[in-house]
């Protein structure tokens, strides 16, 4: 035999074991402790051995696999104790195709399947709960979200139309599906895991992704209760003070020599927008019932109002850059913080490198853009949320560009 054999062998014994001891402490079933590990290791010697006498060895195996299933079942019912559930028999099957992956060397998917058998097998009652929670609202909005991300957008032509070549269709759709996408997140979070956790990683998530899709998403979704203006206040300055620490991260990739001449406004600018976020999260005030009991917010026509919108305002920076070009880097960076701060950081940052911008233009930059950017965010509030929510979000970006102005103002 050859030695190059025993590892395989090894190692789905060892898969084998363990979902059959899963299997054997669930529920007494076709297959327990002793059979998976042999149906694993059935499933090596087929492979192993249709490298010398061909791939009808593994079907034969297969076969035989599911003849021994079919005749256990058969017994079973005739006792009486025959289950309606097929899906041991199933782990069964996968098990041996797992054994066949290890013997043709595909070790890392083989290991990998059959941990994720042996989860999926034990998580039975926490999935069964979570899809008996689900409603008709919920699947609809999961269905949109499929439809927005799955379906349109991977057909889109992914290149730029228009007079300046920034009209691309997939990058436009994809702020849509961002939109709906990060709807459907936070409620999912909220619908988890209660929804003050919502509340929180709802804003970190907005941040990392799009705080501006994440803005967006949350102003319309203050319009179907007054009472949401607390909770979407918080979120949404939580989601803006996520950008400049993704700004520091940023700058600190492209030009690591430059980051501590570039990094200190934005520490203070990260550690003012923290402070205003801790600050609405406790004011926040406490959830109605209506809230205690999240629904999916996937409309599409907000979010393809916003991706129209989007899509003037690139066209708009595309030709203020015509018409201004490069000489004033300020008021290129306020136009292109509108709608992606992402673009200038990581232009800005790449100058300021190979020494054609110096240090402190570059972080002065920077911060315009960003500033630019709370300000859009800020009038994206204003006209999509409710009077309520825009009151909070206009007292927080106030005071988070009272202190960028400060920053240009008095640091030198």
């Amino acid at each position: 035999m050859d030695p190059s054999l025993f590892l395989p062998l090894g190692i789905a014994l060892g898969l084998g074991l363990l979902v059959g001891a899963e299997r054997e402490w669930a529920a007494r079933g076709t297959a327990g402790v002793r059979t998976f590990p042999l149906i694993t290791v059935l499933g090596v010697l087929c492979g192993a051995l249709s490298e010398r006498y061909g791939g009808w060895t593994v079907a034969a195996g297969l076969v035989a696999l599911a003849g021994f299933i079919i005749q256990s079942n058969v017994i079973q019912a005739k006792a009486g104790q025959f289950g309606a559930g097929l899906t041991s028999e199933m782990a069964a099957l996968v098990m041996f195709l797992v054994g066949v992956a290890l013997a043709s060397g595909l070790t890392a998917p083989a290991l990998a399947i059959g941990g994720g058998v042996a989860v999926l097998l034990h998580w039975k009652t926490p999935l069964h709960d979570f899809v008996h929670a689900l409603g008709e609202e919920d699947f609809k909005a999961i269905s949109r979200l499929t439809l927005v991300a799955l379906v349109i957008l991977p057909i889109l032509p992914n290149r730029a139309y228009g007079p300046y070549g920034v009209l691309n269709p997939f990058l436009i759709w994809l702020m849509v599906a961002l939109i709906v996408g990060i709807s459907l997140g936070a409620y999912v979070v909220a619908k988890l895991l209660g929804p003050r956790a919502g509340v929180l990683l709802g804003g970190l998530l907005g941040g990392l992704v799009s705080s501006t899709a994440a803005t967006v998403t949350y102003a319309r979704d203050s319009r179907r209760s007054g009472a949401a203006a607390g909770p979407a206040a918080a979120m949404i300055m939580l989601a803006a003070a996520v950008v400049f620490a993704r700004i520091l991260f940023e700058v600190g990739v492209v030009a690591p020599r430059q980051f501590a001449g570039m990094a200190p406004p934005f520490i203070c600018m990260l550690g003012v927008t923290a402070l205003l976020s801790a600050a609405s999260y406790r004011l926040a005030g406490p959830l109605d019932e209506e809230q205690k009991r999240p629904t999916p917010s996937t409309h599409l026509r907000a979010a393809i109002a916003f991706g129209l919108m989007y899509a003037v305002v690139s066209l708009a920076v595309a030709a203020a850059k015509e018409r201004f070009g490069q000489s004033g880097v300020l008021a290129v960076a306020a136009l292109s913080g509108l709608t992606d701060i992402n673009a200038i950081t990581l232009s800005t940052a790449q100058l300021a490198r190979n020494g054609y911008l110096s240090t402190d233009s570059a972080w002065r930059a920077i911060l315009v853009a960003a500033m630019a950017n709370v300000a859009f965010k800020g009038i994206a509030v204003a006209v999509l949320g409710r009077p309520r929510l825009f009151a909070r979000v206009l007292a927080l970006f106030g005071l988070t560009l009272a202190a960028g102005a400060c920053l240009l103002r008095f640091v030198a």
